[in-house]
């Protein structure tokens, strides 16, 4: 039951880190640092003081880069592997004395696929939000995004076994929102080139 509870908080620090990736690893270190979260012996240097000055500094730069117009679908490309890399980590850490080829297999296979669900479809969310507003949308989704991070981290070291539940029913409306994201982006592509096709064809019917 331990290690059931334990897997269920990292699959959700992981896929809060999906949203953002380096608020969940700041606030575990803070819960590590006042005592009320026990980390995995081979990482304990998260809850450190020099990891709390690092993951601050990289939370700020994080947050403020995902309001600069052009950056925050940039930084997509580059954090779906950080994300899934992070919440690997995570996971490990929250999995206790464990045997370590245990310990990472669960880490990567339930950790790792969190984040890297999360963050993959936040980023194809974004993308038609960018096409759809111009970008002027985009503040507002990164606000909504940081915000549920917190509140996603939090709840998953207040009530690991439901947070895990709705990470799951998120992942699961995410994936859904991102297959009908991508299936109207086919079907305006595919419409695009009927109206090209038809346009070229009266053009030349013109020039005979």
């Amino acid at each position: 039951m331990e290690i059931l509870i334990s897997l269920c908080l990292g699959i959700t620090l992981s896929a809060a880190s999906g949203l953002r990736v380096f608020i969940p690893p700041l606030i575990m270190c803070m819960a590590a640092l006042f005592g009320d979260l026990p980390l995995a012996p081979n990482l304990q240097w998260i809850g450190s003081y020099p990891a709390l000055i690092v993951l601050s500094t990289a939370v700020v730069v994080e947050v403020l880069a995902y309001y600069i117009p052009g950056v925050n679908n940039l930084l997509d490309l580059i954090e779906i592997p950080t994300a899934i890399a992070v919440g690997s980590v995570l996971t490990a850490a929250t999995l206790g004395d464990l045997n370590p080829v245990l310990q990472w297999t669960l880490a990567i296979l339930a950790g790792g696929s969190a984040a890297g669900i999360v963050e993959t479809t936040t980023s194809v969310t974004r993308v038609a939000a960018t096409t759809m507003t111009g970008g002027v949308g985009n503040p507002v989704l990164s606000t909504i995004e940081a915000v549920l991070s917190v509140v996603l981290t939090l709840l998953g070291l207040a009530i690991p076994l439901l947070a895990a539940g709705i990470v799951l029913l998120v992942i699961i409306g995410l994936i859904r929102k991102t297959k009908s994201i991508l299936l109207a982006r086919r079907q305006r592509r595919k419409a695009n080139r009927m109206m090209e096709g038809r346009y070229r064809n009266r053009t030349r019917y013109r020039l005979r």
